[in-house]
């Protein structure tokens, strides 16, 4: 089974990009965040004809999960949010027989002394009840998550020390969430790769100038039948692409 998650930053903005990339990677599942679209807009037609089914919560201008899976692939049950419902256009899981998936757009935080930091880090802590509750399944957590987990996974991380998505504490916070689970890339590519480009940053791609903040983590059960799991850039050098790319693993199910 192939399994991929991508911040398509709007879905309806992307789907040049995601119609041409489907036809060549042909993933089995495909799992979105920022789809920015409320659901009565999203292109479910131009997924079906790509051979898909579509289950998504999304809303106007931001947020939004959503997951494609192949019209073959039965037995798909999801649900939206955490138990109580909250946060539903950020968190998505999938089961498929005895598989759990979890897939999470993880609030940015925007600055350490904004209110919405404090946010993110109790977002990790009900992940974390979650990962507990699931040590002993095939279980991954993967999506934008918004952390670069160590000085590898960004450029020039001594200008970082204080963002959000790298400062030390929410570093330690990402670490004890994921506290049991593999980090699947990291069990096939030790190098220096990178899943979001800032639109920012001028010719960020070739320059290598970005961050690792989308991740798949899974638990032993699971990660031990990985195959392979690689970055694909080229869809972020594509005209009007999403400011991160896609992020790859093959699992033998």
């Amino acid at each position: 089974m192939i399994i991929a998650t991508f911040n398509v930053n709007s879905v309806r903005s992307r789907m040049h990009i995601l119609e041409r990339w489907l036809k060549t990677c042909r993933p089995d599942v495909l799992f979105m965040q920022e789809t920015k679209t409320q659901d009565e807009f999203f292109p479910e037609l131009a997924f079906r004809e790509l051979g898909y089914r579509s289950f998504y919560h999304g809303e106007k201008c931001y947020n939004g999960v959503a997951v494609i899976v192949k019209n073959e692939l039965e037995d798909v049950d999801v649900k939206f949010g955490f138990d109580d419902g909250n946060f539903a256009t950020r968190v998505l899981t999938l089961r498929h027989k005895d598989l759990i998936i979890l897939n999470t757009y993880v609030p940015q935080g925007k600055l350490i002394t904004h209110p919405d930091f404090q946010v993110k880090k109790e977002f990790f802590s009900r992940v974390r009840k979650i990962i507990e509750a699931n040590f002993e399944n095939k279980f991954l957590w993967l999506g934008d998550l918004n952390v670069a987990p160590t000085s590898q996974d960004v450029t020039h991380p001594e200008n970082k020390k204080n963002h959000v998505c790298f400062c030390e504490e929410i570093r330690e916070v990402f670490n004890e969430t994921k506290k049991g689970l593999a980090d699947i890339l990291r069990l096939f590519d030790s190098s220096s790769v990178y899943t979001f480009y800032d639109y920012r940053v001028k010719d960020a791609v070739n320059k290598a100038i970005g961050w690792r903040i989308d991740h798949m983590l899974a638990t032993e059960k699971l990660a031990e039948l990985a195959v392979k799991c690689w970055v694909d850039i080229e869809p972020r050098k594509w005209e009007k692409p999403s400011d991160h790319t896609p992020l790859i693993a093959e699992f033998k199910l």
